[in-house]
């Protein structure tokens, strides 16, 4: 099917959301009845009824209650075809506008019995059941199962042990490992393992026979996902599978995300994402209704986005490494001061031996494909030739804070051109694309001015609160593992005689870590740029907003005033 660009509106936006929320309830119910609503894989079903398509097809009306699984798109609907993931939303939105602009073509689909499994058309079916249609109109091609299968779990377990002796079988691996454990609990899966092999077969050369590629994919690519897996504690989430038939869900999804994002994705952001996105866990199942809600609800400007700490406890729980900036989000808007933005990331990925991840938001679908565009992408590739680590550049559309943001979740580090700060007037902070973008962003921002320098020296500006002890935990890795000389210093409006900076000093001193101390009364923003000026700092960290959103949009913050005055970078933390 081909889409024709279709006029898209707020409404269609907004039916899926209420389409997406609906999947969210019924995953919820299903928890609470102890039932699944997974749509079921066509290949899984095959392999088990010993399923033959024939050359039997016709154009009929299927009942969409009868549409039980699909080809390939399984895991992206619940079981009443509703979308499980964000990623869903462009095609989706251009899909139910076409309904609009004169119907759809029919879908295809196989026809198992009294069941449909949809080949082409998942998206379709998507739309038609938010519609509350009863049919849709498709083009059928009968199955014919020669085995029948009873629901005896036995006989299931019988034919996935066989398609494992077979996997054993031809690819030696149990005489070479004799602990090896690749067990599935979808037989259908092995042909993804076979496929894997053969492509690092080729990847090894000519030559290499199966056998040795089996023996080097198993080393040097399962066992390494196998450790993701541990490490993230997958199982947990997902308690009814096991490592192997999560390795498959890993590559598929990965696989997936890098068609629809353009990024190159490693395994673990693919890991993270499906965990995310898909976990069984009750409490991941809450949260995420709960973000659907609560985003649905809150006003761009006044989202408070997460709590403070929480990129930092998610990045102790699913570091797999010790550097805390390994992927870099850049964003890109085709002018000269972001492609300097991309020279001070490339810094960056050398220090962390990290990845770069570019980012360009359009007006809409059109100019995606503009020429403008296409200019863009050549650019970013031939700049990123000389960044170790580039992973591509992401075309997305609509609102530049959002998209950023989104796209966020994927990264340890937004990196971004300051060329619009906050401004000084109530109106001009309302609608700031920049302060909703730092209130929302679930991980630390990089605020860079055209013509800032190579960051050499640092300044962390600290006042004890929750938002500064998390730039402190920053300042310190910087400190240590980028060899930045370190300024640390505490603004009061009033002078105290307590010693404010005996935290920090003490937490410093603790990692080794030596410091210039400064303890300054006045205007906190001014003092902490002097300060910067005086010790010779190029770059400033310091937490995000304290105050409730309403607050400082009515009452300006010192975040605000350093991004608009300050001619050096600003590491904003959460």
């Amino acid at each position: 099917m081909t889409d024709q660009n279709p006029e898209i509106t707020i409404d269609t936006v907004e039916e899926f959301r209420t389409a997406r929320l609906r999947a969210g309830l019924e995953q919820i119910r299903a928890l609470i009845q102890g039932r699944s609503v997974d749509l079921l894989s066509y290949e899984e079903v095959r392999e088990k009824v010993h399923a033959i398509e024939t050359n039997q097809r016709q154009l009929k009306d299927i009942p969409l209650d009868a549409i039980v699984g699909s080809v390939g798109r399984y895991t992206d609907f619940t079981r009443s075809f509703f979308p499980r993931q964000d990623q869903r939303k462009g095609r989706w939105v251009r899909i139910r506008s076409r309904v609009d602009a004169g119907g759809l073509p029919p879908i295809e689909a196989y026809q198992l019995g009294e069941v449909f499994f949809v080949i082409d058309g998942n998206h379709r079916v998507s739309v038609a059941r938010s519609l509350g249609a009863s049919y849709i109109e498709g083009y059928v091609t009968q199955v014919r199962a020669s085995v029948p299968l009873s629901a005896d779990v036995d006989a299931v377990e019988l034919i996935i042990a066989e398609r494992y002796t077979q996997f054993l079988q031809s690819t030696r691996l149990n005489q070479v490992f004799p602990d090896i454990d690749l067990k599935m609990t979808v037989a259908g899966n092995y042909r993804v393992l076979e496929e894997r092999i053969l492509v690092h077969q080729n990847w090894m050369g000519e030559g290499i026979s199966y056998y040795d590629a089996a023996i080097s994919w198993y080393k040097k690519v399962y066992k390494q996902v196998e450790r993701i897996i541990r490490q993230h504690g997958m199982l947990r989430d997902f308690p009814n599978r096991t490592e192997t038939d999560l390795y498959v869900w890993i590559m598929l999804h990965r696989q997936e995300l890098a068609e629809e994002m353009g990024w190159a994705l490693d395994h673990e952001m693919a890991a993270v994402h499906l965990v995310n996105t898909l976990s069984e866990k009750p409490v991941r199942v809450f949260q995420r209704l709960f973000h659907q809600v609560h985003d649905a609800l809150t006003i761009d400007a006044f989202e408070s986005g997460p709590m403070t700490g929480e990129w930092r406890k998610l990045l102790m729980e699913t570091r797999a490494s010790d550097r805390m900036f390994k992927r870099v989000l850049v964003a890109i808007n085709g002018r000269e001061d972001g492609w300097e933005v991309l020279n001070q990331v490339g810094q960056i990925a050398q220090w962390e031996n990290g990845r770069v991840f570019g980012l360009h938001v359009c007006r809409n679908e059109a100019a995606k494909e503009s020429r403008d565009v296409k200019n863009l992408q050549s650019v970013f590739e031939r700049r990123c030739s000389k960044i170790s680590g580039c992973g591509g550049l992401r075309i997305e559309t609509g609102n530049i804070s959002r998209a950023i943001c989104d796209s966020a979740r994927w990264v340890d580090l937004v990196a971004l051109n300051l060329a619009h700060p906050p401004g000084k007037k109530l109106t001009d902070r309302l609608s700031s694309g920049f302060s909703q973008l730092l209130r929302r962003c679930p991980c630390p921002v990089l605020a860079i001015p055209q013509g800032a320098g190579r960051i050499s020296r640092a300044l962390l500006a600290y006042d004890d609160s929750p938002a500064s002890r998390e730039a402190l935990f920053i300042a310190a890795y910087l400190a240590k593992n980028w060899n930045l000389p370190l300024t640390v210093v505490m603004v009061s409006e009033k002078e105290r005689k307590k010693d404010m900076l005996a935290s920090a000093r003490q937490y410093l001193e603790q990692k080794d870590i030596t410091a210039i101390y400064a303890e300054k009364h006045g205007d906190v923003a001014f003092e902490i740029m002097q300060t910067a000026e005086a010790s010779g700092s190029n770059l400033i960290i310091m937490g995000n907003y304290g105050a409730a959103p309403f607050l400082s949009i009515a009452l300006g913050s010192t975040v605000d005033k350093v991004l608009r005055v300050f001619g050096g970078s600003v590491l904003v933390c959460r």
